[in-house]
């Protein structure tokens, strides 16, 4: 074995370690209550890469992405299998793949980490390298932002109302610096360095910062509320089974249901109901059977009512199918809409779907989307909605637009059902929560079979409801016009800057080990 294999080498305890990240990392998101973790999940793999070779990094960083993602979305095996109709061989596979392809940003993180980690802010550029990868991988490939860093501290309000003015990377950056502070301070040379007193005063004052805007914010945040005109809102969780959903002799038991429970919030004269994502088994704009319902229902109540239906539309002899939230108004004829505009790979369509013949059951299960295009809120009088369907509540710069139009409100319609009792639902809403602290918007949040939710402005969840169940949620939220948030203004300046710095600090590094090697090497004279 030559020194070079040997150094490459994984020893058993530097497996366990990585492994034990992965896990840690896991562990930090909901549905557990161990979100601590998340401030001590790196330690263990940058102990086993530090001041090894890249390759090495490369490969404990890999396997403590791979370990992470397979037990944090272990959940893909009960959507594809279940309601996709595959095999339970090729769901593994395809779990395997994802887990293995997300894998690949941890391993690179873990390569910059243990090759430029001495001199002063090492810690910045650690944790820049971190948000930067988060932000590689919420944009390239379609986007998959599924439970980045941050996204972990979403119940610690003071914590994440930096959000506002970073976005969820913001808290993202100050878990990693507090990661690699105490990991610095406990496990390597640097607690007798030069710089460790400035990384703690750095680290400090941004989580000092941090907290103290927090307190700030959330003081401000419920006077304003207690000010600011309120309207009175419902959400309808109607707990249809997914297996049955689509059945044509289940459709009048799933308008029945329906109106059932929009009927029993009367008394409370709501203003707004909200239905889940494809609340309606059938296309609302050719339903003469049931679609007159739904109106009369609207002007019964004297509400404004929002709920999901598929749509289509006939372009040039093709028809193109649409993931649609519909706005029926009192007195008006004609409903606005909102057609999803960022749809789920591979759920909802098939990128290079012929060369993927594979996934087509998949497809055809949950339906061949065409993309909307950019919409505005949903208006009527005082009332802006701002809507997101199902998987865009993971995406910001969707909340950001829609803020910048005006929405006073956001509306997130889902049908989570897909996931069944698995974790997943829990996650999904715990990155929800982002949307209002980082917009200053209030969410009402309607699924199928839960969680459904009132979200403050802070982030609060005021109310849920649980799995799984029927159920019918009340509330009060703020509809004053809302000025747009730092963050809804600028978007990812914050993780751009970020993303600037660790390639400023790549090419320096890169620039610096050209010249070592153009140096030549002199031999002295004795």
């Amino acid at each position: 074995m030559t020194p070079t294999t040997k150094q490459n080498a994984l020893s058993l305890r530097d497996l366990l370690q990585a492994i034990l990240s992965g896990l840690l990392l896991t562990a930090s998101f909901p549905p557990g209550n161990l979100s601590f973790l998340a401030w001590v999940a790196l330690i263990p793999l940058l102990i086993s890469i530090w001041d090894g070779p890249w390759a090495k990094a490369f490969k404990l960083g890999l396997i403590a992405g791979f370990f992470h993602y397979m037990t944090l979305m272990y959940w893909i095996i009960v959507v594809l299998g279940q309601y996709g109709n595959l095999s339970l061989p090729v769901s593994l596979l395809a779990l395997l793949l994802l887990s293995l392809f997300l894998a690949l940003y941890p391993a690179l993180f873990s390569c910059l980490a243990c090759r430029l980690n001495q001199g002063l802010f090492s810690l910045l550029f650690m944790a820049a390298f971190w948000v930067s990868l988060e932000y590689a991988r919420a944009h390239l490939v379609t986007g998959f932002p599924w439970c980045l860093l941050g996204y972990s501290q979403y119940k610690h309000l003071a914590v994440i109302q930096i959000a506002d003015l970073f976005g969820v990377y913001g808290v993202s950056f100050m878990v990693v610096l507090v990661n690699g502070l105490i990991f610095h301070t406990f496990f390597t040379k640097a607690k007798q360095g030069p710089y460790l007193k400035w990384e703690w005063l750095f680290v400090i004052l941004f989580t000092a910062g941090t907290l103290t805007y927090g307190f700030l914010q959330l003081s401000e945040k419920k006077a304003e509320n207690k000010t600011a005109p309120h309207m009175n809102a419902a959400v309808i969780q109607a707990n249809i089974d997914q297996s049955v959903k689509w059945k044509p002799r289940v459709q009048l038991q799933t308008i029945t249901t329906y109106l059932r429970l929009s009927r029993s919030v009367d008394h409370s004269k709501p203003a707004l109901i909200v239905w889940p994502e494809t609340a309606l088994p059938f296309f609302y704009q050719d339903a003469p059977g049931f679609s007159p319902k739904i109106m009369d229902l609207s002007n019964e109540l004297g509400t404004v009512l929002v709920f999901g239906s598929p749509a289509y539309k006939r372009t040039k002899g093709k028809i193109r199918y649409y993931n649609r939230a519909y706005m029926i108004t009192p007195g008006v004829a004609f409903p606005q809409y909102y057609d999803k505009r960022h749809l789920v790979p591979f759920g909802e369509y098939v990128p290079l779907k012929q060369y993927l013949p594979f996934i087509n059951h998949l497809v055809q299960a949950a339906g061949d989307f065409a993309q909307g295009g950019p919409q505005s809120p949903l208006k009527d009088k005082d009332l802006s909605l701002g809507v997101l369907i199902c998987f865009e509540a993971i995406f910001p710069e969707l909340a950001r637009d829609l803020s910048k139009e005006g929405a006073n409100l956001l509306v997130n319609i889902t049908n989570d059902a897909w996931f069944g009792p698995t974790s997943a639902p829990y996650q999904h809403l715990s990155m929800a929560v982002f949307r209002s602290v980082e917009t200053g918007l209030p969410m009402v949040r309607a699924a199928n079979t839960g969680f459904s939710a009132f979200i403050g402005s802070d982030g609060a969840i005021l109310s849920q409801s649980n799995l799984f169940m029927e159920a019918v949620l009340g509330g009060s939220i703020p509809v004053s016009p809302a000025t747009p948030t730092f963050y809804a203004r600028v978007g990812d300046l914050f993780a751009g800057g970020l993303v600037l710095i660790s390639l400023i600090k790549l090419l320096y590094a890169f620039r610096q080990r050209l010249k070592k090697r153009r140096t030549p090497l002199v031999t002295p004279i004795s």
